[in-house]
């Protein structure tokens, strides 16, 4: 069965809000390389349309700097799932996924490949409460904002994980990847 990871950016408080977190050319080149290693994304309606929104091609002309454009082509080849109950209709190489949310994430990890990849808040709260993510990477900024959304907000059960391994990065980030204790 294909692993599904999970990955997300947070500051020391907590903080998951994008905005919070400066961009970073370390960190894209990061996040593209595991994106890389991935067969396909899964995305809740909300982070897709964002993501969707910042990265579908054409960009115009001076939108971002160049060292972001290796993480928009990656993101753009990517397959991508969506799980959405509102959504009709999906484009930028992406499948609606429906159903039952269990059913549908346990028959993506049972076909061939290196894994599944998700991002976001709402859907890896739902996906850890599952039991369904095989590993968890929370790269910790060096700032504090005092605002959230915070991550697992209502979780209705410790989630006891094992550090696998850590990275830092030149801007004090810290990649932390941890696997769940079964």
């Amino acid at each position: 069965m294909r692993p599904l990871r999970y990955s997300i950016n947070v500051t020391l408080d907590g903080c998951c809000d994008h905005r919070a977190i400066p961009p970073d050319e370390d960190l894209h080149r990061h996040a593209a390389e595991l994106i890389q290693q991935a067969d396909a994304l899964l995305f809740g309606r909300v982070i897709y349309e964002m993501m969707e929104a910042a990265w579908r091609p054409p960009a115009p002309a001076g939108a971002r700097p160049e060292w972001m454009e290796p993480f928009a082509r990656t993101i753009n080849a990517a397959k991508k799932y969506v799980v959405s109950s509102t959504l009709d209709q999906v484009g930028w190489n992406t499948e609606l996924v429906r159903g039952d949310l269990r059913e549908a994430v346990l028959q993506l990890k049972r076909e061939p490949g290196n894994g599944l990849f998700t991002g976001g808040v709402k859907l890896p709260q739902a996906l850890a409460e599952l039991g369904l993510i095989d590993e968890y990477e929370f790269v910790v900024h060096p700032r504090l904002v005092g605002h959230g959304p915070t991550l697992f907000a209502g979780l209705p059960r410790p989630l006891d994980l094992r550090l696998v391994s850590r990275l830092e990065f030149a801007s004090g980030a810290v990649a932390m990847r941890y696997e769940p204790r079964r």
